[in-house]
Parts: structure tokens; sequence; C-alpha cells
């Protein structure tokens, strides 16, 4: 196994060159193309003063052009911080800031916003396309530069890449991982549960600037040398009729994307004929993933992973009998266990009990970039606490339950938000719901449900009610939501997942009836 995550790439390119690596609406690319076009921002970057463990922060769009600034910043031996083209100038400031990153590199279109943050620190600017006086055009210099020869070899430890995470409690924080987390990850995750065949064609919808993109998408992709068909914003008629014109073999993606194929093949959009699709993120409703097999005639498999994890913990896959309501089994190296909630060091819980969900293995992560106090928060007795709650089982299948912080006390009872969100999900009003605790002045919290039908021209002054009286009556007094909220959207992160905190906030002041 490569000891550098630019490995990745420099070993495919070697036993398949001229295969295609990246199908982009801009063209097709090698990936004999690509790593020489890595190899060659090698060299630019190293000419201008980068040196291994210099922290490189990119802010870049969607296109081949991604992964051939990524590998060139590894190739170098310096630390690649990706970031969300969503990220506004103050958010990208803070990470150059908190990661005392010399050097920012961003796609043309996105150079005001770049110029904004790197400004102040003088930061120095490198742009893929045409930039102004003071900064340095990859793509340009690339033309007159040989590509780098004399690559870094770094330590299996030497961080790799630093995430940012959304920042859901507090500033964003830098999570770093090694080229040992990474290669960890990617080498198991490419043979199961990926199963990748030579001949995979994978439609690339989520954003490389995130874990799951980058880790299980990229990385595991061209690890095992198949064919990316790369999308720069998804959209779920243009993901089934780019899937149909290139003849996609694997779907990656997040439940809110499933919502969005499904839509769009009601709408009429074409059923592109997939061998597997994976889903992770965030739990996908099983009338949802029963929808996907039905409409897709395909196997879904379901996983659950966190960015301190290197992205993948546990999954179904290939050969392992499905169970539904769970996300699989740990994959190979991987240890899970399940532990006393709010308990100061960790106390694992009896099998079937519901706990913290806590992790251990090559794949946890280094810590928190510059935050010992939050890297000793989380990283406790060889343990990674994940802050979800969930439970095994006898043949150690793994239950998501949902994350601590969403669990709602409503008057000493603990309400699991997913155990609602599933049930309505099955009632064919509901389209998408999320579960949320809103502050009672008794009972401590409420159990609210808000939920985007499936009919919006169907919903009357009685639908809320009779959804309501519908949940009372499959689950128990204290669990069912006595508020039911209709919205157009639920709100998400770049990620997809849907922003619970955002709800909390926009329904906290409304009076509890």
């Amino acid at each position: 196994m490569t000891r550098s995550v630019a490995g990745v790439l420099a070993e495919t390119a070697a036993q398949r060159p001229g295969h295609p690596a990246v199908v982009h609406e801009s063209g097709t690319v090698s990936y004999e193309w690509l790593w020489d076009r890595a190899r060659r921002y090698a060299a630019v970057l190293r000419a201008n003063g980068v040196r291994p463990g210099d922290r490189v922060v990119l802010l870049l769009v969607d296109t081949p052009q991604f992964p051939a600034v990524y590998f060139g910043v590894l190739a170098a031996g310096a630390v690649a911080i990706p970031l969300n083209v969503l990220s506004t100038a103050a958010e990208v400031e803070h990470v150059l800031t908190d990661a005392d990153a010399p050097v920012l590199v961003c796609s043309a279109s996105l150079l005001a916003r770049a110029s904004e943050a790197a400004g102040p620190r003088g930061t120095a600017l490198f742009t893929v396309g045409p930039g102004p006086a003071g900064t340095v055009d990859l793509v340009a210099a690339a033309g007159d530069t040989a590509p780098l020869e004399d690559l870094a070899e770094p330590a299996p430890d030497d961080v790799a890449v630093v995430f940012y995470t959304s920042g859901t409690t507090g500033a964003p924080k830098g999570v770093m991982l090694t080229h040992r987390n990474i290669l960890y990850n990617v080498e198991r995750m490419v043979a199961t549960p990926y199963v990748f065949r030579g001949d995979d064609v994978l439609l690339a919808c989520l954003p490389l600037a995130h874990s799951f993109g980058q880790i299980c998408v990229m990385l595991t992709g061209f690890r095992a040398g198949i064919t990316l068909v790369l999308m720069s914003k998804f959209s779920g008629r243009e993901a089934l009729d780019l899937m149909a014109e290139h003849r996609c073999t694997v779907f990656m993606g997040v439940p809110t994307m499933y919502f969005g194929l499904l839509d769009a093949v009601a709408q009429g959009g074409p059923v592109p004929r997939l061998d597997r699709v994976y889903s992770g993120g965030s739990p996908l409703p099983a009338q949802t993933l029963e929808e996907v097999r039905t409409v897709f005639g395909c196997p879904v498999y379901e996983g659950y992973g966190a960015t301190e994890l290197s992205c993948s913990v546990a999954y179904h896959y290939p050969g392992v009998a499905f169970r539904p309501g769970t996300v699989g089994v740990p994959i190979n190296g991987v240890v899970v266990g399940i532990a006393q909630p709010n308990a100061e060091a960790v106390e694992l819980l009896p099998v079937g009990e519901v706990g913290e969900i806590v992790v251990r293995g090559p794949s946890v992560m280094a810590g928190y970039l510059g935050r010992p106090d939050l890297t000793a928060e989380v990283l406790r007795d060889g343990w990674f606490r994940t802050g979800d709650l969930g439970r095994l089982d006898d043949d150690g299948y793994l239950a998501v339950v949902g994350r601590k912080k969403d669990l709602i006390l409503r008057g000493g009872y603990n309400v699991y938000p997913r155990e609602i969100e599933e049930l309505l999900a099955g009632h064919p009003a509901v389209a998408q719901v999320a579960v949320i605790g809103v502050p009672h002045p008794v009972l401590g919290e409420e159990v609210w449900a808000v939920v985007v039908p499936s009919r919006p021209q169907d919903v009357t002054g009685s639908s809320a009610g009779e959804l309501v009286e519908w949940t009372k009556q499959r689950l128990a007094a204290y669990k069912y939501p006595r508020r039911i909220e209709f919205t157009d959207a639920l709100p998400t992160g770049s990620s997809g997942k849907v922003l619970k905190r955002v709800l909390v906030a926009e329904y906290a002041a409304t009076t509890v009836a």
C-alpha cells in the first residue's frame, strides 16, 4: 500500500494511463493526464515557495481541476484544506487564520471572494484560470513547467488533509486526517463494500470538498481505476440524464439526493440501469430505501461514518445479509462500541442497549487542529466519541438512533426523532420529515414534526391535525408529535444533511399549545 494519498492517483495512472478518470461538461480526462497535470501544479507550487507541511486552502468548484490541484498539493508534500464553494469570505478568512495557511488556491470564478479573504492576511493567492496581477495562474504556469519528479515522501502519520466541520456547535474546527487514516479507509472500502470493477462508472455528485465526496467517491474511485462522471451541482433530473447518457453503474448519495431522484423519476425522468447504490450522511428512511430499490431495480447499501473517522465506519455490502433498520456491520479493522452517553470515561454497555456510538481503529483522526481541549473531549480511552446514539445487536449490526444533541427529553422520557421520522415517512402525504424538540415550560421539550408534503395542493387547515391523530394511534403517548408544521423544503447543509438546529431556532420562539 502506498504511504502517501498522492500515490492513489500515481499508481492508477501507471496501471491504467488511458482510462477515463473524470467525465465532465468541460471534457473527459484520462488518469495519465490527471497525474501529469497534478505533478505540474506541484512543481509550480514548489517554485513559488510551497514546502512540505505547508497548509494550502482550496476553494475550487467541482471540475477535473479539483483533483488535479488536490493531488498536486499532496504531491508537493503540502496539506490540503478543501472548503465548500458556498463558504463566505469571512468563513474562508477564518480557516486561513485558524490553520495559519500561507496559500489559497481558488477557481477563477471565485476570485472576488478569495481575494477578500486572503487580502487582510497577505495570503499568497493562486488561481485556476486567469487572475489579476499578484496572483499565480496555475493553468498558465503549468504549461511552461515540467512535472515534479522529486515527489514528497510523507510519514504515514503526517497530516494529509484537514476538513473543517460545519460548525454546528460553534466556529468550524479542523479535523486532521493523516495519510495512514485516509489510506486505511480507502483500501478497505474499495473491496468491501464498494466492490468496484474496472468498468464501473460512478456519478460523482457529492461535493468533492466534503469527506464523503472526497474519500468515498474520488479517492476510492481513483484507487479502483473507475470512471467518475462529475456533477458540479446536484439536481435530480440532471443526475438521471447523466447516469443514462454515460451508462453509470454506481450511485452514491445522501438521503436528500434520493428524494430528488425519486421525484425526478415521478416527473418522467429516465431510469438508469444501475448495478448498486450507496447511501450515507444521515439515515435513509426505510420507506425511501424500498422505493429506491424498486424504482432502480438494484440493491441499496446504507452506511454510517463521520469525517473524524476518515468517512466510513459501518456498511451493508454485497455478501452480507441486509438487516432493515441498521447501517450494516463495521468495516474490517474498525471496532464499534456502545457507551454510556454522559459518563466521563468510556463505559461500554451490553449488546442491545442504546448509548453513544464510540469507535476505535487506524482511521480515527489525529485530532482537531490547534484544539487539544476539544480533541481531549472526544478522544477518550482510545475511543472516539461520535455524539451519535445507537445500538449493536448480537450479530454486530449497528443501528443509528440519532444524534445525542437531537435527543428530545419530554417530561422525563427519551424520545428518539428517527423512530417518529420513520413512521411519518411511510405516510403517503409525507415526502420528507424532520422531528425536533421545541422548548416547553413544563415538559422541558415538546415533540414537533416539520413536514414537506407529497402534494402541497392537498394540504388543508385540518391536514396537520389529521396527521397528528394518525401518529397518536401508532406511537406511545409521550412520543407522538403534538404539532406538525408544513414547509416547502427542509434546510440542508453543503453535504445534504438536514439542519435541525435551523428548524429548532425557527420554531423555538413559537408558543406551544
